[in-house]
């Protein structure tokens, strides 16, 4: 196996555990918001949604532990590359021509995906921690889950770092998609183009989806605290 992990610790192995995780973790948002819209269609929809769930629990832990593995991954070869690239220009050249050989982007990885890892830890903490393990409020015990997120989309603080994280990650979304195709080689000149004009989709639809809840619950649906 040592040739596995020398394999995984090099830049080109790195590049493939991020092109395989984030594959997994764009496949999984698409799931996560098709089970979030059930929030527009009320109590019912979205609180029978979750407890469906609660019917398959032992796989749902088991695709958990997979999401945490991937996230982790991603998120530490992220990083290292990330410092790697660093450490391989410590100068800062006074004329500098990042911005005419890549996108804001590609330049802006590293930070859009630390915006977005900062509110990952409050939302695992707001609505993963309060639907599986302690709600102080007792609405999950009632399985009531639509009111725990009806009750953070109504503070503004919160609705404000959603919509920011979000975007964030429609940004990380438009260039990660490429980035996948690029690093499994599937970069043909003749069919990348139409690859960029999916991902850019891609990463508009789950922006607009995941920013559209908070916005809806906040003005539209019961004020502001």
């Amino acid at each position: 196996m040592g040739w596995f992990f020398k394999f995984t610790n090099s830049s080109v192995g790195k590049k493939l555990v991020m092109a395989v995780t984030g594959s997994f973790l764009i496949i999984f948002l698409i799931v996560h918001l098709i089970g979030n819209i059930t929030l527009f269609f009320g109590p019912d929809a979205f609180n029978g949604y979750v407890s469906a769930l609660d019917v398959v629990k032992p796989l749902i832990r088991v695709v958990e532990l997979v999401l945490l593995a991937a996230f982790v991954l991603h998120i530490y070869d992220g990083f290292v590359l990330w410092l790697e690239n660093r450490r391989a220009r410590p100068v800062n050249y006074k004329v500098n021509a990042s911005s005419e050989n890549s996108t804001f982007t590609s330049r802006w990885m590293f930070w859009l995906g630390s915006v977005i890892f900062i509110f990952l830890v409050l939302h695992l903490a707001t609505f993963f921690w309060r639907f599986n393990f302690y709600d102080p409020s007792g609405l999950a015990n009632n399985h009531l889950y639509f009111n725990i997120v009806v009750n953070f989309f109504q503070i503004w603080w919160y609705v404000a770092l959603y919509i920011v994280a979000v975007i964030a990650l429609g940004f990380h979304l438009h260039h990660g998609f490429q980035s996948v195709f690029q690093t499994f080689g599937w970069n043909h000149k003749k069919y990348f183009p139409l690859i960029k004009k999916i991902g850019t989709l891609y990463a508009i639809v789950m922006a607009v989806g995941f920013a559209s809840m908070p916005i809806y619950f906040f003005f539209f649906y019961g004020g502001s605290q």
